[in-house]
């Protein structure tokens, strides 16, 4: 399940539009909607393209391919252009281009790792510190489970925030 970033305002157009389901099946063979913005489908050589917006505006697919025969052109021909609408339905969901994926698939995991790293960094300070107040440190580990639980949910930019909060908590 790959994770996709939406821009502002997308999810509300594609809804407005007749939702995932519709705009999948200008791309692909045998859409069908199986829910509220969310599709079932496949084309070509992706023989199942499932997908849905989650309540926080994100894009989740699941795309299982299977690989062409390299051989034959026609065939490349075939997978060719399946990437290419592949590619054209992902720009009409998200709102983002290749690039823009990319740059906000890597912002979506430095968020987590420095979420972990706030974690790991709290944990060790913890351990080390001497003069801590019990006060302090139930806080801290009250946030401590917090960005856990956030990670654990695939809230990345909560775990990011309850991190640096962390931080500061410690590091005054």
């Amino acid at each position: 399940m790959e994770r996709f970033d939406v821009k502002r305002g997308v999810v509300k157009q594609v809804s407005a539009e007749g939702g995932l389901a519709a705009l999948a099946s200008r791309y692909f063979e045998n859409v069908e909607s199986s829910g509220d913005n969310s599709f079932a489908g496949s084309h070509d050589i992706m023989v199942e393209i499932d997908g849905h917006y989650d309540d926080k505006g994100a894009l989740f697919i699941n795309v299982r391919n299977v690989p062409p025969n390299f051989d034959d052109p026609e065939a490349m021909k075939t997978a060719m252009d399946s990437r290419r609408r592949w590619i054209v339905f992902l720009d009409d969901a998200t709102g983002y281009n290749s690039k823009q994926r990319g740059d906000k698939a890597k912002q979506w995991g430095k968020k987590a790792s420095k979420a972990k790293s706030a974690v790991s960094a709290a944990h060790h300070f913890i351990k080390m510190a001497s003069d801590l107040s019990a006060d302090i440190e139930a806080q801290a580990q009250a946030m401590i489970t917090e960005i856990e639980e956030a990670l654990e949910a695939n809230d990345n930019t909560r775990a990011f925030g309850r991190g640096e909060k962390l931080n500061k908590l410690l590091n005054p």
